[in-house]
């Protein structure tokens, strides 16, 4: 696995370790997103981060909205990796979702997935399903959406040029994860983290803890109090703490 890919960004190299923590992000997100909790971990682990089709320098490339087929492409970039390098997958809301159809399928055909999941921000595949329309609103809707996210730039939706570009994108996951139908009976065998902010509308602090059904691993739920869905940013210092303790738990045969 390689940073050459235009699937993969290496913001911070990290010589002398064969693990690496590979972050997944959530819907309308790009690789940029995770830039700060890789600062974190730079000292201690090497990290990637997944850039999806359609955003930033891939802006050319048409978009996927299916998770089963974005979740396809992603395994055929990291597969290759998990003989040689220890990998992580740490993923938010959709990139949850990712991470874990990734892992499910490095299990199933490899033997051999991540080392650890960190599942944040999404409700569990055996969770009792909600009705979800984002995708079918129009633009104000859509624009709505995103305001009340908390992480985007209010300036960058009055800009008619900037929204030509982001809203398809955003549409298009949005069509992606709110259509998608994962396998409430899907277990993997490595340890799974979920982590979730304690006031999130999407995922409440029962629907992340039922992640614990689909790991025949160990299971840990973090919440974090007053946070909400996007709690991993005033919170990344915590979250990216969470992410070094576990990993310092890692079986000496995994290792």
């Amino acid at each position: 696995m390689t940073d050459e890919s235009p699937w993969l960004r290496r913001f911070h190299p990290v010589a002398g370790t064969d693990q690496v923590v590979v972050f997944f992000p959530h819907a309308g997100g790009s690789a940029s997103f995770f830039h700060p909790h890789t600062v974190d971990l730079a000292p201690y682990v090497d990290t990637l981060t997944i850039q999806y089709p359609g955003r930033q320098e891939r802006y050319r490339e048409s978009l996927v909205a299916d998770i089963g087929e974005l979740a396809e492409l992603i395994y055929a970039e990291v597969a290759p990796a998990g003989s040689e390098q220890r990998l992580v997958f740490f993923g938010h809301s959709m990139g949850a979702a990712l991470a874990f159809e990734v892992a499910l399928r490095m299990e199933e055909r490899l033997g051999r997935g991540p080392e650890r999941l960190f599942l944040s921000g999404r409700r569990a595949p055996s969770s009792e399903r909600r009705p979800e329309t984002v995708h079918l609103m129009g633009d104000d809707g859509l624009i709505a959406e995103m305001l009340n996210n908390g992480v985007t730039d209010r300036r960058l939706l009055t800009d008619p040029d900037t929204l030509r570009m982001i809203l398809p994108v955003v549409r298009n996951d949005y069509r992606a994860i709110e259509t998608y139908r994962p396998d409430p009976a899907a277990r993997v065998a490595c340890p799974v983290t979920a982590l979730v902010g304690e006031g999130d509308p999407k995922c409440t602090v029962e629907e992340a803890a039922a992640w614990a059904e689909h790991t025949s691993g160990d299971f840990d739920l973090e919440v974090f109090a007053e946070g909400a869905h996007f709690f991993l940013v005033p919170h990344r210092q915590d979250v990216t703490g969470v992410v070094r303790e576990r990993l310092a738990r890692v079986p000496a045969e995994m290792r």
